[in-house]
């Protein structure tokens, strides 16, 4: 199964790298540079999936949607990440977002290829390939790749109408 995971994620990579995003998300939403749903930070779009799915079919929606599964980049987009998480539930449920080490331990990677260069992890060093936010202290975990948990998506938005 790891060793599945790994080529999953590093396919998806290469593919990330040469094709871009997947798929393109219309919307009429003349306000705003994101769907309808959606919250947008900078150039930056995000929404709180409350279906609870394993780490790979929660990649695969947030790529049907236009997107990955949310890279975090900054303390800002955390804080956003959060408010979109609690504007759906609160309290929430651990929650899926785009970091693993399928391909190799310690080796940090975001499913879509921004640079891992912010990070909010706790103190704790569960065992399992891909990251959660805790509901417990709202801080990154490692999980099993398979479990079933929500999960923020995120995409750039877009402004051209």
């Amino acid at each position: 199964m790891a060793f599945a995971l790994r080529v999953f994620f590093l396919l998806c990579g290469i593919s990330g790298l040469m094709t871009g995003a997947w798929a393109t998300f219309h919307h009429d939403d003349k306000d705003g540079c994101c769907p309808k749903g959606w919250t947008q930070l900078d150039k930056r779009c995000f929404i709180y999936r409350e279906e609870e799915r394993s780490f790979l079919d929660a990649e695969s929606i947030c790529k049907l949607l236009g997107g990955n599964l949310a890279s975090i980049r900054s303390a800002l987009e955390y804080a956003t990440v959060l408010a979109v998480i609690k504007e759906t539930v609160d309290p929430f449920f651990d929650t899926w977002i785009g970091l693993h080490e399928a391909i190799e331990e310690g080796n940090f990677i975001w499913t879509d290829g921004s640079d891992f260069d912010f990070s909010a992890f706790n103190s704790d060093d569960d065992p399992g390939d891909c990251i959660e936010i805790e509901s417990s202290g709202e801080l990154w975990d490692n999980e099993s790749c398979s479990t079933d948990n929500p999960y923020v998506c995120a995409r750039d938005a877009d402004c051209h109408h």
